[in-house]
């Protein structure tokens, strides 16, 4: 795969290749690594494109993680504890008599993350990217654990030739140069790749 795209927030790519320039090389180098031919397996069944040939980025997801884990990057999950003290009386009275379920906890979860550079991979909707750069690593920062984000998304190009849905990096930084820079953002580069 190759990077076709490449937009600074908030000073990305100069805080990332100035402070984080051996974790940028190994980015590239995993994007690189990355065959995407192998990964154009699924046979459409949706009405606009049946039985066209797409990527399927679920296998693209496996084969970043494989890259980016044989680099030593990780995980970085964190449980949740909600906060009670909001809901109303009404609803408070409501639950406490109803036997409550046994349910997995809830959490947040970067992709990557290695000496406080944290990534994250998206070939999802639209929703997903712009929460990933505008919350998420925000939230993470604020924990301590980056300091830089890279988000890395396909081109309109490669979208095309995914299911439908999946954002892409033209409709993505769009928004985010229309949005503007918050005060807690964090410096983010946004990598758009290609096939």
């Amino acid at each position: 795969m190759i990077i076709a795209g490449i937009y600074s927030f908030h000073g990305g790519q100069d805080a990332i290749r100035s402070r984080f320039s051996s974790e940028l090389e190994e980015t590239e180098q995993i994007i690189a690594a990355i065959d995407s031919s192998k990964h154009k397996t699924k046979v459409s069944k949706e009405k606009t494109m049946p039985g066209r040939k797409l990527y399927k980025p679920g296998a693209l997801n496996k084969a970043f993680k494989a890259e980016f884990e044989a680099r030593g990057w990780q995980r970085h999950k964190v449980l949740c504890e909600y906060p009670i003290q909001y809901y109303t009386p009404a609803y408070s009275t409501s639950t406490s008599s109803t036997k409550k379920t046994r349910r997995p906890r809830p959490f947040r979860e970067v992709d990557f993350v290695k000496n406080r550079v944290g990534i994250e991979v998206q070939f999802g909707k639209y929703a997903f990217m712009v929460y990933n750069v505008c919350a998420k690593m925000t939230i993470f920062h604020n924990m301590g654990l980056i300091d830089v984000g890279i988000e890395i998304v396909p081109l309109k190009a490669f979208a095309d030739e995914m299911a439908t849905g999946v954002s892409y990096f033209e409709q993505f930084v769009w928004d985010l140069e229309h949005r503007g820079v918050a005060n807690i953002d964090i410096p983010v580069l946004i990598l758009g790749i290609a096939a």
